[in-house]
């Protein structure tokens, strides 16, 4: 009676041992994908602006006073592709301004024209002490460098791409 008794025991202790149990670790769970550091690019079309002022190395763009940032946003991206593929001139910004000026070229964009003087203004600022761009654009053509940065109302900024990136302009 106790052998057959032990003889299920050592059976069972060996099919438990060589069947089921298994001393290594549990595989590590798939790394979740980085997580983009920077907003995608907008789907809605840029709206039209116009340069309002310009200098040796500055242009000062104006667009509708109601914009959104998307808008701002889209502007931004199409002064990039216009920089990466030498076509400012569709824009009705001189191309060979671009291309003649010192690097780096800063593009300034102002919701509506009240505030955009503010930077070439001697006296009174229209629009108090601070910075009221909606959005500014950075080309440096002699390090094929840009950057894109989107303004809000509390002085904070949300950068649109990695400056340090390579970029082709879009199609």
């Amino acid at each position: 009676m106790i052998r057959p008794a032990l003889n299920c025991a050592l059976i069972t202790l060996a099919l438990t041992l060589g069947l089921g149990c298994n001393s290594a670790p549990a595989p590590a769970p798939a790394p979740k994908p980085a997580q983009p550091t920077t907003p995608p690019r907008p789907t809605v079309a840029p709206p039209t602006f116009k340069v309002f002022h310009q200098t040796a190395d500055t242009l000062t763009l104006v667009t509708k006073e109601a914009a959104t940032d998307e808008e701002i946003e889209a502007i931004l991206w199409q002064l990039r592709d216009a920089a990466h593929s030498h076509t400012f001139d569709k824009l009705h910004i001189n191309q060979k301004f671009v291309d003649a000026g010192k690097p780096p070229i800063w593009f300034h964009i102002y919701r509506g024209a009240k505030c955009a003087s503010e930077k070439y203004t001697d006296g009174k600022l229209p629009c108090g002490g601070s910075y009221h761009s909606a959005g500014d654009y950075t080309f440096d053509s002699s390090h094929n460098w840009d950057k894109g940065v989107l303004r809000h109302t509390d002085d904070s900024e949300t950068q649109l791409w990695n400056p340090d990136a390579p970029y082709t302009a879009a199609p």
